[in-house]
């Protein structure tokens, strides 16, 4: 048995880029960035922020395109994915998280949350809005941007 599962919680780092296949199906990509801090040694505080590339399809790119712009803050659910391609007689390896739950936590109104568990489905994945249940009251933002 083996797992590939992912959880961040981060900041979009720039507008999603939306496409649409030519079958219709909608693909979202954009960046999130996490950050942790620590104090250092001699005390000054260090934070460091990893960046990573997300892609998110058919219903929940709906959503991404609609509602989501830089600077979100959101919750993701996902695999970790790899692929490689030849560019200029190189080969370029790219590694990103293809998102297949989402929950919006910006606290200027409500969440929506969505989820498409399944790669093969053609249906939509459900989409509700609900409250929040997240308080950021005191949390620092430590994003460069």
């Amino acid at each position: 048995m083996s797992v590939n599962k992912v959880i961040l919680v981060g900041n979009v780092g720039k507008d999603p880029e939306i496409r649409h296949l030519d079958s219709g199906v909608a693909v979202a990509s954009f960046t999130l960035a996490t950050s942790e801090s620590y104090n250092a040694k001699n005390g000054e505080r260090v934070t460091n922020t990893e960046w990573h590339n997300i892609v998110m399809w058919r219903g929940l790119a709906d959503v991404v395109e609609k509602y989501v712009k830089k600077g979100s803050r959101l919750f993701i659910e996902g695999k970790i994915t790899s692929r490689q391609y030849e560019k200029d007689g190189q080969t370029k390896y790219f590694t990103e998280i293809v998102g297949n739950n989402m929950v919006m936590l910006d606290s200027k109104g409500s969440a929506v949350t969505g989820g498409n568990t399944s790669a093969t489905t053609t249906t939509e994945p459900k989409s509700t809005v609900e409250k929040p249940e997240i308080n950021d009251a005191g949390v620092e933002d430590d994003l460069p941007f």
